[in-house]
């Protein structure tokens, strides 16, 4: 039986994560427009016979809600506000973090994709995204594992999982349909006996460490 815990919003710091809206399509259109160039090469495509997904924004934020109050997946906007809720009209749409193919039965296991404007890119945003992200799916969802799904070349996502330390599993040979091919990933993997604690927590702590 399907568990519906959507919406679900969670905040940290200058980091958020809320359900995508119909009224987001003008920021998202903006923020994909200008990473074109820088997103491309990572992008999800449609293999040839492929089903080619919702046809408007509209109807992809629909799907996406259908699916999470299912309990299949968990499709955030991930939001940055440099002034921490004292001007709340300069927050902005920056990305995405979803965590699909939610899986309970005898794997209790999801995955976890993500992708953010170039212009904040570096700022540990997709890390806190993420770590937010592993904790709910970890403490809340009662989750056992989380996979992310890499692309070998794609060192920007490869230094978010070195850094919040998910561990290397193993390759994947054409495992995604990615900029209009099969692509090879690298799997990495976390799960809640090796994390033993909040990801978030261990994710500050690094970083406090770093200054």
């Amino acid at each position: 039986m399907a568990v519906n815990y959507w919406p679900v919003r969670l905040e940290h710091g200058e980091v958020g994560l809320r359900p995508l809206r119909r009224r987001d399509k003008a920021a998202w259109d903006a923020v994909r427009h200008f990473n074109r160039p820088w997103l491309q090469p990572w992008e999800a495509t449609y293999p040839p016979g492929g089903d080619p997904g919702p046809p408007t924004f509209a109807a992809l934020v629909r799907e996406l809600d259908r699916q999470a109050r299912g309990g299949q997946m968990l499709p955030w906007a991930l939001w940055f506000d440099p002034t921490r809720g004292a001007q709340p009209e300069r927050a902005r749409f920056v990305g995405q973090v979803t965590v699909s193919g939610i899986t309970r039965g005898s794997a209790m296991f999801a995955q976890v994709g993500y992708w953010v404007d170039q212009r904040v890119a570096g700022r540990g945003l997709v890390p806190t995204a993420v770590a937010m992200a592993t904790d709910y799916c970890f403490g809340e969802l009662n989750l056992h594992r989380l996979e992310i799904a890499i692309r070998p070349e794609n060192g920007n996502s490869l230094r978010v999982v070195h850094k919040l330390g998910f561990r290397y599993e193993g390759a994947r040979p054409r495992y995604l349909h990615i900029n209009g091919d099969w692509r090879d990933h690298e799997i990495y993997v976390l799960t809640r006996e090796e994390l033993r604690g909040s990801l978030l927590e261990r994710w500050e702590s690094a970083r406090d460490k770093q200054k």
